[in-house]
């Protein structure tokens, strides 16, 4: 241990005065949220050191190797602190230290290879970019490659039955995944559906055989499928890669790589299309569309967005009747692939079906006429409004919440509804409401100033809403809907027209008569 050296000025008596440690590197410079890691720092006056923190906390316990040299074990702790060394001297600078998660597994693909190990597979969870090791079981990973913090890779070593796979980083070690050890038959194709396809590759063709299940592999003569998918283990659907000529289609599983049946790449066009009829059609799918274009002949499939349509019939080399699927509202891109590769695109739109939430006003004559404004969603492109069974006499959208709608002719409580190409909506209530009759009033006269109260007799008045004296509204109670009782307002001597109005329209006239009172 070296020994401080003495220091002082003047003619008194000399004080020691240790030097502060410094701290030069830190390894591992990560671990644990749970502590327990044993880092080691290097630097040096790591002389007779009274602390070790981690942030604010101190080292669980710490060992003094050398003037340079110290083991730490660290505290529980998260995110990134300094680690300082506290001595006679005083304290270090400090070095970062970082607690990390440990890593978490979700998933493997594929999760089962041969005995002799050398499959690839494919590992997903969280916290992953710091692995420092990965196992099947207590084997470690012939080879790793860490893709992301959601994503790394490895090569199986060999082994038997079905194993756990762990992941190893700062933080810690992973929960296990498992991955079993097969020894399975050598797959064997039978078939490839279609049996040529593009130069420029990218359609799908589907491979039937026996022994498909944990497939590994899929290859064209020597290129690697673009993408496949078992299906089942007699069926695999393939993306086949670009290529020229014939060539060998096989299958390499848990077991082995099988025979090849032959595929030919052959030079056609591709196709074009230039337009759909109709551009648009339910989330609920069903409806037919007319694609047209060029070099359709051949067509082995026709997609919406990435869903294939329904059904479809080539009619000629320059069109196509598809089945729309279902969908999500918004517009997709309708495609067909043939021989020749897949063509551009054309719009096409999913419409959501209308709802219908209101109609204002929700009464109206028989003899209809009058204008009603229509609530909802989705009500662009509407074909059609109906009052029951009969078409609006003329209606416009107004955006796609809002519709007017000019009523027709009718009678009683009917449905409204509105159809665009996403379908019929629901329905709300309309109301015909027949013109009012006046029968009578009681009485039929009365003073010039107001205040008589007067008895109109009749039908249809439950939905009155003005009684007219004249030119003059007057204040009114309905009391059913054959009388409504009015006040009678001021006005000159003379007879005057009364009438009420209600969503049925305007009634016939009665007489009242205003007199005046008897001179003194």
């Amino acid at each position: 241990m070296s020994t401080p050296q003495a220091t002082g000025t003047g003619t008194g008596p000399s004080t020691a005065v240790a030097s502060p440690p410094v701290i030069s590197s830190v390894s591992p410079a990560a671990g644990s949220t749970g502590g327990g890691t044993l880092v080691t720092l290097t630097g040096s006056n790591f002389i007779q050191p009274s602390a070790v923190r981690f942030g604010p906390i101190l080292a669980t316990s710490f060992t003094v190797v050398s003037d340079t040299q110290l083991t730490a074990v660290a505290p529980p702790g998260n995110g990134t602190v300094q680690i300082t060394v506290t001595t006679q001297g005083g304290t270090s600078n400090g070095v970062a230290y970082s607690y990390a998660v440990a890593p978490a597994l979700t998933g493997i693909t594929p999760t089962m290879g041969p005995t002799s190990g050398g499959t690839v597979v494919t590992l997903t969870g969280t916290n992953l970019l710091a692995a420092t090791a990965v196992r099947f079981g207590a084997a470690n990973a012939t080879t790793f490659t860490v893709v992301s913090a959601t994503q790394l890779t490895a090569v199986a070593p060999p082994g038997s039955g079905i194993v756990q796979v762990t992941v190893t980083g700062p933080g810690g070690t992973s929960n296990g995944v498992a991955y079993g050890y097969v020894s399975a038959p050598v797959p064997v194709v039978s078939g490839v559906s279609p049996g040529q396809g593009p130069a420029v590759g990218g359609n799908t063709v589907a491979l039937t055989g026996s022994g498909f299940t944990g497939a590994t592999a899929v290859r064209f003569g020597s290129a690697s499928a673009s993408s496949f998918m078992v299906v089942s283990a007699t069926q695999i659907t393939a993306v086949a890669p670009p290529g020229s000529g014939i060539v060998q289609v096989t299958v390499t599983g848990p077991g082995g790589t099988s025979n090849g049946v032959a595929y030919g790449y052959v030079s056609a066009p591709v196709p074009v299309l230039t337009s759909v009829s109709p551009g648009q059609g339910p989330v609920g799918g069903g409806n037919t569309v007319t694609l047209t274009g060029s070099d359709l002949t051949g067509v082995t499939a026709v997609t919406f967005g990435s869903t294939p349509a329904a059904s479809f019939s080539v009619v000629s080399a320059t069109q196509i009747t598809a089945v729309a699927p279902p969908g999500a509202t918004g517009p997709v891109q309708i495609t067909v692939t043939g021989p020749g590769g897949t063509s551009n695109g054309v719009t096409y739109f999913y419409v959501g079906v209308p709802t219908l939430t209101g109609a204002a006003p929700a009464l109206g004559p028989v003899a209809g006429g009058n204008t009603v404004t229509l609530t909802g969603t989705n009500l662009l492109g509407a074909t059609a409004v109906r009052f029951g069974a009969t078409p609006a006499s003329s209606f416009t959208v107004v955006s796609a919440t809002q519709i007017t709608a000019v009523a027709p002719p009718g009678s009683g409580t009917v449905q409204i509804t509105a159809v665009t190409p996403g379908g019929t909506s629901n329905g709300v209530a309309y109301t015909y409401v027949a013109v009012p009759v006046l029968t009578s009033l009681s009485p039929t006269e009365g003073p010039l100033n107001a205040g008589t109260t007067v008895t109109l007799f009749g039908s249809g008045l439950t939905t009155t809403s003005t009684v007219l004296f004249g030119t003059t509204p007057a204040s009114f109670t309905v009391a059913s809907d054959i009388w409504v009782t009015a006040i009678a307002p001021s006005g000159p001597a003379g007879s005057v027209n009364v009438r009420v109005t209600t969503p049925g329209g305007t009634s016939n006239s009665l007489v009242y008569t205003r007199v005046a009172a008897p001179g003194i």
